[in-house]
């Protein structure tokens, strides 16, 4: 997600650090960062918040990372967050890949990863959020029988994040190929959803665990 560049992003983050971790000030003591202790869900590319808002709106016991590493639209979520007045949320502005640098092992019930950049260049795999570098960083910080939720407009991406994680050992609990067909009406649409589906695309979802580690070994 592109936006223009906001001179005064970094500094207006910088004034809610309360909310906001751009330094890794909260590295490995994330869930001591909230006021309550509950479990854990993250979504990896939050783009300006709507899902994951709304999702800490309706379950005020859950405790939410939104992860976003463009500073021009982490202050939407910041906003967001600030106008609900949610205390069960907390913004990390930096990339999937410090995800073991924040959280303990085992410390995360839920992972999402909401219409993510397809990278659709072959050269460009590994950068894809469901390449095996990063289902490994999954693997870490989630719980035994913690859970992955997958939703892209993408066909070519959703195939080959199902084949990534069948490789990888991943299991699926549900696959959707035509989401808002088969939507039992939980789910919550992003911007980026809303926008695509009602010129007509597909959204496809998928849920997906690791086996545990005594399984694979």
């Amino acid at each position: 997600m592109r936006m223009r560049n906001k001179p005064w992003a970094e500094s207006y983050l910088t004034e809610h650090s309360d909310i906001v971790d751009l330094e890794a000030m909260h590295a490995h003591q994330v869930s001591e960062w909230f006021e309550q202790q509950q479990p854990i869900h993250i979504e990896v590319g939050s783009g300006m918040g709507k899902f994951i808002t709304t999702l800490a709106q309706q379950n005020p016991h859950i405790n939410y990372v939104a992860i976003e590493r463009d500073k021009n639209v982490m202050i939407r979520v910041l906003d967001k967050v600030r106008e609900l007045n949610l205390t069960n949320i907390k913004l990390l502005c930096n990339d999937a890949v410090i995800l073991t640098d924040y959280f303990r092992q085992g410390e995360v019930d839920r992972i999402y990863l909401n219409f993510s950049d397809p990278w659709p260049k072959k050269r460009h795999a590994k950068r894809r959020l469901t390449y095996r570098s990063f289902l490994a960083l999954y693997q870490q910080i989630l719980r035994e029988d913690g859970e992955l939720h997958f939703k892209t407009d993408n066909r070519g991406l959703f195939a080959y994040s199902l084949e990534s994680m069948s490789q990888f050992g991943m299991y699926f609990t549900k696959i959707n190929l035509n989401l808002h067909q088969e939507d039992e009406g939980e789910n919550i649409p992003t911007e980026y959803e809303h926008k695509f589906a009602e010129k007509g695309s597909r959204i496809y979802r998928m849920e997906a665990k690791f086996h545990s580690k005594h399984t694979n070994e």
